[in-house]
């Protein structure tokens, strides 16, 4: 008997996004047919255990412009909708959506909101990171150290180490002239009764 992988979803005006949840997945297979209807097959699990799944998409799709990308924690399908415009939900049936397919949070936009934005093309602000230290030509990231005063070769060379082992340090005064911090008390104490 097949199972059915949990299946995440997000939508955008012109496209669909679509997560089949299935660590180390084997012999995935994923078929998108124009009418939207959405399928997947594959294994998992020390058991090999089969997973099947059928979905009738809302609308039609082009599956040309879709995308399929099977790695190694999910199956990850961005689906272009024929037509652009929000779907009403995911399926094509009315009703209450199989226990199996959840809203994905973490990529959802309410409509009022999209501005057109792609999941998969996340824009880092026009930064250019190679001017990061460690990361350019220049493994130091251009800084000039030698602005740093007292930190050059010799540096070293001004430390004593000879009166670092023979220092000695007061003993702190503690509250009772003939009581020092290293000494401890002969005195027994009994601990209060926990309730």
């Amino acid at each position: 008997m097949s199972r059915h992988p949990e299946v995440k979803w997000a939508q955008r005006a012109d496209k669909v996004y679509i997560t089949v949840q299935l660590p180390d997945s084997k012999n995935s297979k994923v078929d998108l047919t124009p009418d939207g209807v959405f399928t997947f097959t594959g294994s998992a699990g020390a058991e090999d255990r089969q997973y099947e799944l059928k979905l009738e998409l809302f609308d039609k799709v082009n599956v040309e412009e879709s995308k399929i990308n099977v790695g190694v924690r999910s199956i990850f399908c961005v689906i272009q909708k024929a037509e652009n415009g929000w779907w009403k939900r995911l399926l094509r049936a009315e009703g209450k959506p199989p226990h199996y397919v959840k809203v994905d949070w973490d990529k959802w936009v309410d409509e009022d909101e999209d501005d057109g934005m792609d999941v998969c093309a996340m824009d880092l602000g026009g930064m250019d990171f190679s001017k990061f230290g460690g990361m350019g030509d220049d493994p130091m990231g251009g800084m000039d150290f030698s602005k740093f005063g007292g930190m050059g070769d010799d540096a070293m060379d001004d430390v004593d180490e000879s009166d670092d082992e023979e220092q000695e340090v007061p003993k702190p005064a503690g509250k009772d002239a003939g009581e020092s911090a290293g000494e401890a008390s002969t005195e027994k104490k009994e601990a209060a009764p926990s309730t």
